[in-house]
C-alpha cells in the first residue's frame, strides 16, 4: 500500500513540473491581458500625468529655467498629447 502511494505522489510531482506554466496560467492569469481599450488608454494617461508631475516638482523659483534641456522638451512633448 505504501510503495502505492509513492508512486501516487512522485507522478503527481511530474505532472505538475511538466505542467506548471499552464496551472500558474489557469490560477494567476495575466491582468494586462484582459485590458480594453479603454483601459489601457486611461493607464497610458495617468503615467503621462505622473510624469509631468514629477517634471513640474522639479521646478522652483526660477520655473521653467530651473529644468535641464531634456526635461523641458519631455515636458513640451507631454502637455502636448
Amino acid at each position: 500500500m505504501s510503495e502505492f502511494l509513492v508512486l501516487a505522489v512522485i507522478i503527481i510531482v511530474v505532472l505538475v513540473f511538466f505542467n506548471r506554466e499552464q496551472l500558474k496560467n489557469r490560477f494567476f492569469p495575466d491582468k494586462k491581458k484582459n485590458y480594453t481599450l479603454d483601459d489601457r488608454f486611461n493607464e497610458d494617461k495617468r503615467e503621462r500625468e505622473k510624469e509631468i508631475d514629477r517634471l513640474l516638482s522639479k521646478m522652483g523659483k526660477n520655473g521653467i529655467n530651473d529644468l535641464s534641456s531634456k526635461d523641458r522638451k519631455r515636458l513640451d512633448e507631454l502637455s502636448k498629447k
